[in-house]
C-alpha cells in the first residue's frame, strides 16, 4: 500500500489555512472559494487547530450565533491529530475511521507538508483495487 509521501507527491501538498483570529465568516468563504469542508488553523508554522463544515454547523448555527462576530479560535477543534507521512493509505484509513475525523494534517519533524482527506485516502484504495482487478484479469487471459 502507498506512503502518504507518495501520495503526496501525486495530489500535490498545497494546504489552505486561517490564522485563529480571523472572523468564522473569512473561513467560511475560503472554505466555499476552494470547495474544501475543512481549514487548518496556523499560528505561524504551527498547526493549532482545524475548522471545518460541522465545527461551523454545530457551535455556531445550531447556537444561533453570527459567523461574522465569531473569531475562528473560539469554534476550532484543538489538538489536532497529525500523521507523519511514512504512514499507509492502510494506517491513515484506520485512524480516521477510529478517531471519526476526515482530514489529517501531514507532518514530518513538526513541519507541515500537507493534509489529506477521507476522500483522498478513498480514492487511493480504489485506484489500487481497479490495478490489482486489471493485472489478474490479464494474468487469468494469458
Amino acid at each position: 500500500m502507498k506512503s502518504l509521501k507518495q501520495l503526496l507527491s501525486a495530489k500535490g501538498s498545497h494546504v489552505h489555512f486561517i490564522h485563529p483570529g480571523a472572523k468564522v465568516i473569512e473561513a467560511l468563504q475560503l472554505m466555499a472559494q476552494k470547495d474544501i469542508g475543512a481549514l487548518l488553523v496556523m499560528d505561524g508554522a504551527r498547526v493549532v487547530g482545524i475548522m471545518s463544515e460541522r465545527d461551523y454547523a454545530r457551535k455556531v448555527i445550531l447556537h444561533g450565533k453570527s459567523s461574522q462576530d465569531i473569531a475562528v479560535r473560539d469554534i476550532m477543534t484543538s489538538g489536532v491529530v497529525t500523521v507523519d507521512p511514512s504512514k499507509t493509505v492502510e494506517d491513515c484509513m484506520s485512524l480516521m475511521t477510529q478517531r471519526r475525523i476526515r482530514h489529517l494534517p501531514v507532518c514530518e519533524a513538526d513541519k507541515l507538508v500537507g493534509i489529506v482527506s477521507i476522500g483522498d485516502l478513498v480514492k487511493e484504495v480504489i485506484a489500487e483495487q481497479e490495478q490489482t482487478i486489471k493485472q489478474l484479469e490479464s494474468y487469468i487471459h494469458s
